[in-house]
């Protein structure tokens, strides 16, 4: 018979705060924003005065450490779901201050009219109305005496029924008797189970992560710095994207601003390069698996409450090291000269924009090689070849779109045990044969998807080797892509629907191109031996039609670059399906040569 892993039991609300308050519950400062609105918080008041349920929480213990004389630290108790609802009692009873989801310090008044026994958002509206009480919580926290708040309500109300009244806000007061679930696990449960069981209860069926896991151990020890290393990873991330966030740290959170991590990241207040905008799962990746060489999120977990994976115990040791090991991670992840000279050598490969980059595992793995490289020793030059190649290589070959942490576990291992080198021509080797640019890639070429990874490496290709935009004399498919040009078709869309094609036949990506719109207007919808004879006329009477292009040669090294069969001058809509054939062919042979050009 398998025992209980969890207990269940119910406690009044005034208990749970009671125990948050005091740390004996850990909810880390900003383990997530408060992103509720205050219409929920007017709601959840509503569901607890008519005695309504208002979920389960569910933490997970904290395992015992033991100590280095011998001792044994208790472990706190981890909210693990339940935030927002004990954040949303918290601001609304106890008059505290939340942060909201823009990292700002925000109060929640909530106002109550004891006669209709309502709850609504404070408002200038009920600031001049009597009959509401503006603030629930100097009554329910005691700053408010229950006699003199009845009086005073009367006095200002004297036509209400006192005894009502009364009633009412001694209803309102009691709001903290009323109890509320806690599903406590137990330390030893994996993640995997721990996961389990919280989607089961979870009616949203919202999953946790194993980077939210993590998240929150490394908030909740205060011993070992947790929650600053945990501000520094959030508002690094935050600061990735919005750049002005910078000044509101430095205003508002005057004790972070002191840290090495505010210095370290200062250097974002300045960039508003969007080519990687790290999550704090991405940051934590990179972190954990360049410098503990493991792939496996739920081992950091693991190593941060102090878990010997030999012995099966936790030990504080381990977890002082663990966040040691994750401190000097962060400080790498965020240096400017690693993450800006990281960000260069993927540009140096085509890859101009973040709309090329639809695999951030990839790009994520690909900063893993470049910081694990340079703490090796490796010369720059090589690193920047290695890590152009290995991101492209992963590219192409999705290495890391299923199952991307046993991916990362086996090739961090490889990495830190092999020549870099060696183990990328065995790599290539084994997923990039000829068969694989001759055949496979081929058949892959073979979808209507504009975001595939595929054509995203064929048009870095051509930023790499400065290939002009299609039917362009001078603006090149780089220009397109960084001043948001459009892609186009060469068998026009308009020419193939009305030959009967559906939309997953004419949207093929081997009849995309980067095309001028003003180019794209004037080829309207005739059929390709129409407008590319009318090209060859363009060439010879330098009477332009379709851009500038007014000379054969250049009308030819263009197909060529733009991987156009020469045969198109005599194609229409009984021959689409062989350009179709004959142009995947020349993107693939495009994209091998890219690639062993890097």
């Amino acid at each position: 018979m398998k025992t209980q892993k969890y207990a269940v039991n119910q406690h009044l609300i005034e208990t749970v705060l009671s125990w948050v308050k005091s740390g004996e519950i850990a909810i880390p400062e900003i383990q997530r924003p408060f992103v509720w609105d205050s219409t929920k918080v007017r709601d959840l008041m509503d569901s607890l005065y008519q005695g309504y349920p208002i979920g389960y929480l569910i933490a997970w213990r904290n395992p015992n450490v033991r100590l280095k004389d011998g001792t044994v630290s208790e472990g706190k108790k981890i909210l693990i779901d339940g935030q927002q609802r004990v954040m949303a009692l918290n601001a609304a009873i106890l008059g505290q201050y939340i942060v909201n989801s823009d990292y700002k310090k925000a109060k929640i008044r909530i106002a109550f009219h004891p006669i209709e026994e309502r709850f609504e958002v404070f408002n200038t509206a009920i600031q001049k109305d009597s009959s509401w009480i503006h603030d629930i919580a100097p009554l329910i926290n005691g700053d408010v005496g229950f006699i003199r708040l009845v009086k005073d309500y009367c006095e200002k109300n004297p036509d209400v029924d006192e005894g009502h009244v009364e009633n009412a806000f001694e209803n309102l007061k009691n709001i903290t008797k009323k109890q509320l679930g806690l599903i406590e696990l137990d330390s030893d449960l994996d993640i995997e189970t721990v996961t389990e069981i919280f989607i089961r209860i979870n009616s949203k069926g919202v999953p946790l992560s194993q980077a939210d896991f993590a998240m929150s151990k490394i908030a909740a020890n205060e011993i070992h710095n947790g929650p600053t290393i945990r501000k520094a990873i959030d508002y690094f991330c935050h600061m990735a994207i919005a750049p002005e966030f910078y000044e509101q740290i430095r205003d508002v959170d005057t004790d972070f601003t002191s840290t090495d991590y505010f210095q370290k990241m200062s250097w974002l207040k300045n960039e508003n390069d969007d080519l990687y905008d790290p999550g704090y799962t991405d940051m934590l990746r990179v972190v954990f698996t360049s410098e503990f060489e493991r792939g496996k999120l739920s081992d950091l977990v693991g190593l941060l409450s102090g878990r010997n994976f030999e012995t099966r115990t936790y030990e504080e040791d381990i977890a002082r090291n663990s966040f040691e090991t994750l401190e000097q991670g962060i400080y790498k992840f965020m240096n400017e000269h690693s993450f800006k000279r990281f960000l260069m050598i993927i540009r140096s490969a085509g890859f101009i924009s973040s709309k090329l980059v639809r695999s951030q595992n990839s790009l994520n793995f690909a900063y893993i090689v470049y910081l694990k490289l340079k703490s090796l020793g490796y010369k720059p030059a090589d690193i920047e070849k290695y890590v152009r190649k290995w991101f492209v290589l992963s590219v192409l070959t999705g290495r890391y779109s299923s199952s991307p942490e046993s991916a990362f576990d086996r090739d961090i291992k490889n990495i830190s045990s092999k020549d870099f080198g060696e183990y990328l021509n065995s790599v290539e080797q084994a997923v990039l044969s000829d068969t694989f640019f001759d055949v496979g890639l081929i058949q892959n070429l073979d979808t209507s998807v504009a975001s595939s990874p595929y054509f995203n490496v064929y048009l870095a290709s051509q930023v790499k080797t400065k290939d002009l935009g299609f039917l362009s004399k001078d603006i090149t498919v780089d220009d397109l892509i960084s001043h948001h040009g459009d892609i186009h078709h060469i068998f026009p869309r308009e020419y193939l629907k009305k030959n009967g094609l559906k939309r997953g036949r004419y949207n093929q990506i081997a009849n995309y191109v980067y095309m001028q719109s003003e180019i794209n207007i004037q080829v309207g919808s005739k059929a390709p031996n129409i407008y590319f004879n009318e090209l060859k006329e363009q060439c010879a009477t330098s009477n332009t039609k379709y851009g500038s292009i007014c000379d054969e040669k250049a009308l030819f090294e263009n197909l060529r670059m733009n991987c156009i069969p020469e045969d198109i001058f005599s194609m229409d809509i009984k021959d689409y399906d062989e350009f179709l054939l004959k142009r995947r062919a020349l993107i693939a042979k495009k994209i091998k040569e890219y690639y062993y050009s890097l």
